[in-house]
Order: C-alpha cells, then structure tokens, then sequence
C-alpha cells in the first residue's frame, strides 16, 4: 500500500472482525479509492467481536444469522449470493456453503496484537479473511492459526506461545472496551486521520472524498 514519496499518505484505523465479510468488503472498497486518488495509507485494524460468546464448537453460519438477525435460510442464502456477486467484483471468494460455521474470533485477535509488534498486522489480517472466507478455514483452532501466521513470516513458536498463554488477552480486551466506549457497535468502522468516523462498507467513492478531504485538511495546517 505504499506510495510515492509526495502521495498523502492517511492513518486509517479499521474496526473490525475476520468474522465480517463487510470488513473485507469495505477494506478492498478502500483499496479502490487509494488507487483512484494515488494516496496512501497506513492501516491499523482494531479488534472488535461480533460474537464474543460464541463457543469453542462455532455455530452453523445459516442458523447463527437466523438466531441474532431472524432471517429466514432463503433470505440467508440470498444475503450470501449478493455478496459472493459484490465480492468478485472486487477480487473476493466468498466460499460460502451449507456447511459454514461462525466460530470465535478472540485468539485470532491476540494473534494480530502480536502481528502488530512486528509489522505484519496487515499481512496477516487479510491472511485470515482468506482463510476463513475462502478456504472455509476454523480460524478459532490453533493450528489453524498457526498455519496462517507462519504463511505471513511469523515465527510459529513465538506465535504458539503468545497464543497458549494468553499473554495479548487483556490488551485486546482494552483496545476493544476503548472502541465500544466510543460507540462503535458494528463493522467495519473505519477512522480517518483520528476524526472520521464511517461505519458500514461505505464504496470506493465514499473514501475517496473522504480521503481527499483530509488530504486537504492536513496540507492547510
């Protein structure tokens, strides 16, 4: 995501959890609009999740969403096809399936926490969506974990030990009480520059004014 030496370049701060196809959504949306706009953009993801309780066992993904939202498998299975149609358009497999679960996301959250002492946050994020969105992936399992931390360069012992002793939990837990106290409830939220706030995967379009607008705030400072 770099860019030349005299491009703006935006700290963006993403809210999110690799359980929200609309986080990968928005992220590649705003790809886009850095592309158009020839900025470029430090990304921090943020952790936040939409199922903290969930069991270690997952839930099956079409009766999790008729359970928390009440829809119907027929209205599960459209939701699903329009975004499997939105994902293509921007270089996203959807793999969804009869059989996809919802599982918890807390220890791939420790995981990027760890990724971000190292700068491999980002690498790693979209690692996840990959492997949860399109390899149809357990990313609450260790080894799972495991596997697509060492695919981005981090050393699997230094990641097995962060992860089997808890030691980045109550730092999550901190940055994630930070964002709810701040009224995020849903994701993806993204922050530009520390002062815009846009929830919902908002379209290339949308971050580009965004984006442009800071980018003229900051250079009449």
């Amino acid at each position: 995501m770099s860019q030349p030496d005299t491009a703006p370049v935006i700290q963006v701060d993403i809210v999110s959890d690799v359980m929200c196809p609309w986080c990968i959504v928005g992220f590649r949306q705003l790809e886009q609009a850095l592309g158009a706009t020839g900025m470029g953009a430090r990304v921090r993801w943020q952790p936040f999740e939409l199922n903290p309780g969930m069991g270690p066992e997952g839930q099956n993904l079409t009766e999790h969403i008729a359970e928390k939202y009440g829809a119907s498998p027929e209205q599960s299975a459209q939701n699903r096809a329009h975004l499997q149609q939105i994902g293509q358009s921007l270089g996203i497999d959807f793999a969804f399936s009869p059989d996809s679960r919802i599982v918890n996301s807390f220890a791939a959250h420790q995981l990027l926490e760890f990724a971000l002492s190292l700068g491999l946050q980002h690498p790693l994020k979209l690692a996840l969506f990959e492997a949860y969105f399109t390899a149809q992936q357990d990313v609450s399992q260790i080894d799972v974990l495991l596997d697509v931390a060492d695919s981005v360069g981090i050393v699997r012992a230094d990641a097995a030990q962060v992860l089997e002793s808890g030691a980045l939990a109550a730092s999550v837990r901190e940055k994630q009480a930070v964002w709810t106290s701040r009224g995020i409830s849903g994701v993806p939220s993204m922050i530009f520059a520390e002062k815009y706030l846009v929830t919902g995967a908002q379209g290339a379009d949308t971050y580009a004014q965004i984006l442009q607008q800071v980018a003229q705030e900051e250079k009449a400072a």
